[in-house]
């Protein structure tokens, strides 16, 4: 036979295929800590071993009863299909027992209630379910940076509010001077991140009040109000907030469950269904082993927060000798897992600080610029990370030159 000949091609050079980014994409970058998470894995592999107080992601487990819910459940072979949309129903009336034991709320599970993978993911919905191009969105300055780029990627334009520094109060009067008929959301947060700011129910009230006033949803982020905070509270504390707000919680820092990704959005059934139309289209039902483990954390009772923010406490005590290390002036009546802390004026910005820390004693801090224009001379300093680590940080700083005030 002869013999086969081989086929041979000419060789392509390999140019990339270019696809320019949607417009949606070109208001937003890329999110701060996932640039300076990669900056400190180099200064890691270049042997710095950076100290990381930036970060808010809990450090401690959760309960063990809530890990070996997981386990045992995620043996059985029946528990590996997709799940309901809206979730498990076991977790939705553990949601709503836990809203009305801790927040004196009543919610119907079977309406009112959906589990979302993280709280983060519900921002989205929202906005991708409510917002047009030319649609604006209040959003607090300083406030969780998600808030602008979520609001952004829908085509919304960003109006950023001011709130009082003492009461966390939202500037009315400054807010009613710029026009409102295009406004479809604001974005509020109490327990407020960066600052730790509460809320009181007469903060709620005039909130409610403004956005009723100017046909506006209220959008409240809440998932802080469990940490070092004695005082729970949820809108829906409000008689007739359901009218006029959503509020979003999380596992994530009640229960160290961050990586779990384990959130809810509470609201009237109608809001709820409208949201599910983009939802549904977007992602599956929650692992169901997973639903099941977080309905067994919601009904931890109080000596678990008690446990955790004991520890948090001893770890702020700390986070306080080192702002004081640093001339930064903080209040010491805030909740949360942050430390916020003004500046000395020496320094032309928290960028400067937080920069200047980080190269001369591979500890990073984080700079309140990163949450709006008011938090340029402010630094913020998270509780997760155990005292020792906050010791070392302490002592490092303690040698390196020109740090100390």
């Amino acid at each position: 036979m002869p013999e086969q000949m081989e086929t041979t091609f000419p060789i392509q050079e390999k140019n990339p295929v270019k696809v320019a980014l949607s417009d949606r994409l070109s208001g937003v970058s890329e999110y701060y800590f996932a640039t300076k998470l990669r900056q400190i894995e180099m200064m890691n592999r270049d042997g710095k071993q950076v100290i990381n107080l930036g970060i808010g992601s809990p450090d401690q487990p959760p309960h063990p009863v809530v890990i070996k819910t997981l386990y045992e459940e995620s043996l059985k072979p029946n528990q590996h299909g997709y799940q309901n949309y809206r979730g498990h129903l076991l977790l939705r009336e553990a949601v709503a027992n836990w809203y009305l034991k801790y927040y004196g709320v009543k919610l119907d599970p079977a309406k009112e209630i959906v589990p979302l993978m993280g709280s983060k993911e519900g921002l989205m919905h929202i906005c991708m379910t409510y917002i047009n191009p030319g649609d604006a969105v209040l959003i607090p300055n300083p406030g969780y940076p998600t808030y602008t780029s979520a609001a952004r990627i829908a085509g919304a334009e960003i109006l950023p509010y001011t709130i009082s520094e003492d009461t966390g109060e939202p500037d009315f009067k400054l807010i009613e001077k710029h026009e409102l008929s295009n406004v479809k959301l604001m974005f509020i947060n109490y327990p407020h991140m960066p600052t730790g700011i509460k809320c009181s129910k007469d903060i709620f009230q005039k909130i409610i009040e403004f956005g009723r006033r100017h046909g506006i949803l209220i959008v409240h982020d809440n998932p802080y109000s469990f940490i070092l905070n004695d005082n729970p509270l949820s809108i829906f504390c409000i008689e007739g907030a359901k009218d006029v707000a959503v509020e979003l919680n999380s596992l994530s820092k009640s229960h160290n469950m961050a990586g779990w990704r384990i959130g809810f959005l509470l609201a009237r059934e109608d809001r709820i269904s409208e949201v599910m139309k983009f939802k549904s289209n977007m992602d599956s039902g929650m692992f169901l082993p997973l639903q099941l483990a977080a309905a067994k954390a919601l009904t931890l009772g109080k000596e678990w927060y008690d446990s955790v923010n004991k520890v948090y406490g001893r770890r702020r005590e700390k986070v306080y000798q080192l702002m004081d290390l640093l001339g930064a002036k903080y209040a010491t009546n805030r909740s949360g897992l942050f430390v916020w802390a003004k500046i000395p004026d020496r320094y032309e910005s928290a960028f400067e600080l937080s920069d200047k820390v980080l190269e001369s004693a591979n500890v990073f801090i984080t700079p309140g610029g990163i949450f709006g224009s008011t938090g340029d001379r402010f630094i913020r300093i998270s509780l997760c990370a155990k005292e020792d680590v906050i010791e070392n940080a302490i002592g490092i700083i303690k040698n390196a030159g020109g740090l100390i005030k």
